[in-house]
């Protein structure tokens, strides 16, 4: 029914647009009393296989929501109703901030992905919190953090302890977002040396609270394999918890989309099926060249249950969809829980 009605529908309008209208229309239907429980009735699959024991924490299913989607947590608690094992909010910036001009988000629909240049668009630290202040604890929460825009490079590590000190009793996991194609003067966040000064400082901070809480490092899906070892260095070197592989693609490589439609599109992230084989190669690289020494999580291009299963061969120990989630809707999540409990089970 939503690929063969409602995708159809909701394609003809602008996705920005479009993306609101869903938030609207989700959190409005949620409140009529018993909506909730058949949503959870017909999305969920729980089960004790399904299990994972990660990062010190225990997520009921291996399938989360990507970071973008629920930028400000605003739908968090009604999108754990459709059977997600975990959600990433964010990303968050200490400041609000509008994010780059509209149009920002494109539709490649002969390729099933998405270009977007939203540029940190986000309604600032304190909305973020008062959202989470309302958390039912249905799953695990993620919180992905960045900077400021209009931060100068000094002040780059300040934005995201402010972020990680003031969010860190409403989440259970940190992402330092430093690999956003879509935020200027991002050059400093991809220096081997400066990721280990930030990385060092967040763990400092993060060792004066009572609990800590896990750190992961957000990569881009377009680095090489000299790069990819200088991040399999640094975590080694910083202890960090894990990796997330990856964030959207600058490249426009081996696109149905007709070159004139890419031009007029402009500069941003593609996400979707065009970085599916990318992102399982640097996931594959990862974990085969560390021998497995870090927890990592699967994403890019993940629209069907095979997709999931591929990143988990390649080294992924937990997956996370967005693009295929709009693409495939809400039941590919259960598709996915549905062959891994499968996958688990024959084994």
């Amino acid at each position: 029914m939503y690929k063969s009605i409602i995708r159809p529908i909701l394609f003809k309008f602008d996705p920005e647009a479009v993306h609101y209208f869903t938030f609207d229309t989700i959190k409005l239907v949620s409140k009529i009393p018993g909506v909730s429980f058949l949503i959870r009735l017909f999305f969920q699959v729980n089960h004790p296989a399904l299990e994972r024991k990660l990062l010190g924490l225990t997520f009921k299913n291996p399938v989360g929501l990507a970071a973008g989607f629920d930028k400000n947590a605003v739908l968090y608690n009604e999108l754990a109703n459709f059977g997600f094992g975990f959600i990433e909010i964010g990303t968050v910036t200490p400041k609000a901030q509008e994010g780059n001009p509209k149009k920002r988000l494109f539709r490649l629909q002969d390729d099933k992905g998405i270009i977007n240049r939203m540029g940190f668009n986000n309604a600032g630290l304190e909305a973020a919190i008062d959202q989470l202040k309302t958390n039912k604890k249905q799953l695990i929460i993620g919180g992905n953090i960045g900077k400021n825009t209009q931060t100068p490079a000094e002040g780059y590590t300040a934005d995201y302890l402010e972020c990680f000190k003031s969010l860190h009793p409403y989440v259970d996991y940190f992402v330092l977002n430093v690999s956003c194609p879509n935020v200027g003067s991002h050059a400093k966040l991809n220096d081997k040396d400066y990721l280990e000064e930030l990385i060092k400082a967040v763990q400092t901070l993060n060792t004066t609270f009572e609990k800590s809480k896990p750190i992961l490092l957000k990569i881009a899906p377009d680095l090489n394999d000299t790069q990819l070892d200088e991040i399999i260095e640094l975590v080694s070197l910083t202890k960090l918890d894990g990796v997330i592989a990856s964030n959207t693609s600058i490249s426009r490589t081996h696109l149905k989309t007709a070159t004139p439609t890419l031009e007029a599109i402009g500069n941003g992230g593609v996400s979707g099926q065009p970085i599916k084989e990318k992102s399982t190669q640097v996931i594959k690289y990862l974990a085969d060249k560390s021998k497995k020494a870090f927890p990592i999580i699967g994403v890019g291009g993940i629209h069907s249950a095979q997709d999931a299963l591929e990143k988990i061969e390649a080294g992924a120990d937990l997956v996370q969809i967005y693009t295929g989630f709009i693409y495939e809707g809400p039941s590919l999540v259960k598709r996915i829980n549905k062959a891994l409990l499968e996958s688990t089970l024959k084994h």
